[in-house]
């Protein structure tokens, strides 16, 4: 196997009682990389390179890994971070921001001994404000990590069985109706990763979020996603006649299609344009051979969307974060989404705003809160 790059350094750090040494290396640089996701059943869209790239390009974020694996030797596990440094929320390494989960890559449960010692030491270093993992919910997390720091409900569809089946599980007045809805209403769909169809798109995010009180991400973070990931992103939008009234953009990642963003237009939902969008994502996923839809992250007070979700006979589990933190102050920085009274004033005072005035917003605001 190659080495790593000569301009790439790596820290061994020897842990008293054990053998195993911890190295520093950089996703983007070393060859091992590509091979390790590959290998490993862990590896999501959020492990991976265009996703890394694209969050360097727009945030400045730069990733790392820590592995056990020596420099030289094939690369069997990483826990992978990016830098977060900011004047408001301070210097931290999480693993990933705007990642819905980014479950740790090992084989051994053992080795979390190894890796929970290291991320201790970092956190009481000073560097770090503090230290965020978000995994898939493996209990090695749990007993090793220092406190839960939010909640959340993740939802997968398993597309292995065949588009009946799959149909005949969606529930039958919430999904399936509209679905034929929407058939009956005459919309159809356009797919591309042009720039009026990014305008598009980002014009449904933006009146979106503007309903749940959040600004839009930067545009640069989707042009910067459409470079990285090339023909595995697509943008799906949902046409009555000539107006956009729904959208929505899906990342392919080895068997797993991923929904990651949608929007629409509020006064065009009756009509079943974000199930139409849906189902026919299903269906090109089933053709292309995937075997699973990933439909991401819920915040735990979101009833209506995570009744959404299950409707569509998704499996449904919980995602906890975690965080080590040097100190109590660190702790509380932050408090979780829905439960602070500053974040639901700052809903209802972005919800106020002029559209027009919440992409600006949105570019300031992000490189701080990843």
């Amino acid at each position: 196997m190659p080495e790593i790059l000569s301009q790439e350094p790596t820290v061994g750090t020897q842990f008293a009682g054990c053998k195993k040494e911890v190295y520093e290396i950089y996703p983007s640089k070393d060859p091992r990389w590509e091979g390790l996701l590959e290998r490993h059943a862990s590896a999501s869209v959020f492990h991976s390179r265009p996703w890394l790239d694209a969050l360097r390009k727009t945030y400045g974020y730069e990733s790392l890994a820590y592995t056990t694996s020596a420099p030289g030797e094939p690369l069997r596990n990483a826990l992978v971070f990016c830098r977060t440094e900011s004047w408001l929320t301070g210097r931290r390494l999480v693993s990933l921001p705007f990642s819905d989960h980014c479950e740790p890559l090992l084989d051994h449960p053992e080795d979390w001994h190894i890796f929970a010692q290291k991320l201790r030491d970092e956190s009481q270093t000073g560097k770090w404000r503090y230290i965020e993992m978000r995994p898939l919910g493996s209990p090695h997390v749990v007993s090793s990590l220092s406190y839960p720091s939010a909640r959340y409900t993740l939802h997968r569809l398993n597309l292995k069985p065949d588009l009946e089946a799959l149909f005949g599980a969606f529930h039958k007045d919430s999904i399936q109706r509209k679905i034929k809805r929407a058939k009956r209403e005459g919309l159809v769909s356009q797919v591309g990763t042009s720039e009026p169809i990014l305008d598009a798109f980002y014009r449904l995010l933006t009146i979106t979020r503007r309903r749940h009180g959040v600004p839009p991400q930067p545009k640069a973070w989707f042009r910067n996603l459409i470079e990285c990931f090339g023909p595995a992103l697509q943008i799906s939008i949902a046409l009555k006649g000539q107006t956009p009234v729904a959208g929505m953009i899906t990342l392919r990642h080895k068997k797993t299609l991923v929904y990651k963003y949608g929007g629409s237009d509020a006064r065009y939902n009756n009509l079943g344009s974000i199930h139409s969008l849906y189902w026919e994502a299903i269906q090109q996923a089933k053709a292309l051979g995937l075997e699973e839809l990933d439909l991401g992250r819920s915040d735990s007070d979101q009833s209506g969307l995570i009744r959404f979700k299950s409707r569509w006979g998704a499996s449904v589990s919980n995602l906890t974060y975690f965080r080590f933190a040097p100190s109590s102050e660190a702790r509380h920085w932050f408090e979780p989404m829905g439960k602070s009274w500053k974040v639901r004033a700052a809903q209802v005072f972005v919800g106020h705003l002029p559209a027009r005035l919440l992409p600006g917003l949105g570019s300031l605001l992000y490189k701080h809160i990843g």
